[in-house]
């Protein structure tokens, strides 16, 4: 199984779409406070539809006890600021994928913490500066999925 770590996020509706993203796919989804918004907000249960009863979702106060309890394979970072392309990875069991804040990405800081092999970008025109937050996690997860053989899927 795979996990799809969001740090911070702060639309609703791109979490209600990965939330939906991850049941359809198995992968567990991770909330990394603060959150820009409540769980019962409108428009996160309009974009996950009913299924957020099939979500397997969990709220850490930070990182680190996300890191502490779970204990992934790897924590694979994805920015617009990294030099890897995320179809380089092989993927494991039990990785998480870590995305920052729709207005700002990941911390610098962050980023620098982790190995350069584990910072993964999806590729964009030039002078372009991101995808959308749902958009780009769908992409990361199928990719991620797809390597480890759908395992779990039909």
């Amino acid at each position: 199984m795979l996990h799809v770590v969001l740090y911070q996020p702060e639309i609703p509706p791109n979490t209600g779409n990965i939330m939906r993203l991850c049941a359809n796919t198995g992968a567990h989804l991770h909330l990394i406070k603060p959150l820009g918004f409540r769980l019962e907000d409108r428009k996160l249960r309009r974009a996950g539809l009913d299924y957020r009863e099939w979500a397997k979702v969990r709220i850490y106060s930070n990182l680190e006890s996300f890191l502490e309890q779970i204990k992934p394979s790897h924590l694979l970072a994805f920015s617009t600021r990294a030099q890897r392309l995320y179809t380089e990875m092989n993927y494991q069991e039990n990785d998480a994928l870590l995305f920052g804040p729709e207005t700002r990405g990941l911390p610098q800081a962050l980023l620098d913490s982790l190995p350069e092999q584990h910072r993964l970008r999806l590729p964009l025109l030039p002078d372009n500066r991101s995808l959308n937050l749902s958009n780009a996690v769908a992409v990361a997860v199928y990719e991620a999925w797809r390597k480890l053989g759908f395992s779990g899927g039909k």
